[in-house]
């Protein structure tokens, strides 16, 4: 009795699906044209409506749209200049990296020339090329060795700066030495070798690890032996803060200076144009610790400004000798003052 039961309630089962489908097909049959002469009757719909976003205050477009020069123009705009708008000068410079220190002296030379008729953009200009006049030539003469002792943080673009350097001196006639004394880092070698490559130079380098101090009293007297004109010298990159580090640097140093026979005719720091205020505090601790001529500026492309070299040249009184304005080979340019500050205030 119970397995009769059990297949008369599988049949029911099976009876109703069957019938489902059936209404379901007769459905789709009938109501089928009708539902799609309805839905192309019917308008389509309609996409919702976005929310345009809000303007951008036109104040907040005024550092990437204009430059230094039109800010300045803004202040001074068809009027006397009051306390409050020199004082806004001022800090508009600092903003700029320039420092506070070189910031108040430029403008209190502004306004002892400011008249109606001056345009403060370029008075602003000619105080901040007299600040970073001084001798911007690399001292390296053909026919003796010169030797150049490049130094700089992690990431500020050191080794490129020694092969666009070493590219541009060899095009002018230059018989050019590198040594890699950047001993620790793995790529530098290779990075050094490929500059050397595109510029003809002669490389000095040894196995990573090696003591840089050993490096560079080697790389001195092959490139003696070579009769190069100049040799370059490749440093590790490190920070500033850190002694150990500083000590190993001025090392390096003296070993060149014994080798050489005096020290080196340059050290140059590569400082990243876009390091702000910090830019100073390396300047200072490289100078304290190995005596920096020069300063070779990087990063000049795109946004940045390199306000931060007036401040350096005011501090330290360590001159511009270098600038690199782009990724190219030739993208290293001798310092102008003029054409600096000019740019810098445009």
């Amino acid at each position: 009795m119970g397995l009769v039961v059990a297949i008369v309630a599988v049949l029911l089962v099976l009876v109703a699906f069957a019938m489902v489908i059936v209404v379901r097909r007769r459905g789709r049959t009938v109501r089928g044209p009708a539902v799609r002469e309805a839905e192309a009757a019917r308008p389509a719909p309609r996409e919702p409506e976005l929310t345009a976003p809000a303007a951008v205050p036109p104040a907040l477009l005024v550092p990437v749209r204009e430059g230094l020069g039109a800010r300045i123009r803004g202040l001074f705009a068809g009027k006397a200049p009051t306390e409050d708008e020199w004082r806004r000068l001022e800090e508009v410079l600092i903003r700029a990296d320039v420092g506070p220190n070189a910031a108040r002296t430029i403008v209190e030379r502004v306004r002892e020339r400011y008249g109606d008729d001056e345009d403060p953009a370029q008075l602003l200009a000619d105080e901040i090329a007299e600040v970073l006049t001084g001798d911007h030539d690399l001292d390296v003469q053909p026919g003796r060795l010169s030797v150049v002792m490049v130094v700089g943080v992690n990431g500020s673009g050191k080794t490129t700066s020694i092969g666009k350097l070493a590219t541009r001196l060899a095009g002018t006639g230059y018989k050019v030495s590198l040594a890699n004394s950047d001993t620790f880092r793995a790529a530098a070698s290779e990075q050094l070798g490929i500059w050397a490559e595109r510029s003809g130079a002669h490389v000095v380098s040894q196995a990573r690890g090696a003591d840089p101090g050993a490096v560079a009293f080697d790389a001195v007297h092959a490139a003696a032996a070579r009769g190069s004109d100049v040799l370059l010298v490749d440093t590790a990159g490190r920070l500033h803060t850190r002694t150990p580090l500083m000590d190993e640097l001025q090392k390096v140093k003296r070993v060149l200076e014994k080798a050489h026979g005096k020290p080196p005719e340059e050290v140059l720091l590569v400082l990243d144009g876009t390091t702000g205020q910090n830019g100073i505090q390396q300047a200072r601790v490289f100078t304290d610790a190995v005596g920096v001529t020069g300063v070779i500026l990087t990063k000049l492309d795109g946004t940045a400004r390199g306000g931060i070299v007036v401040a350096v040249r005011d501090e330290l009184g360590v001159p511009v000798k270098l600038v690199g304005t782009g990724e190219g080979t030739d993208d290293l340019e001798p310092f102008d003052p003029h054409a600096f500050a000019a740019a810098l205030v445009a």
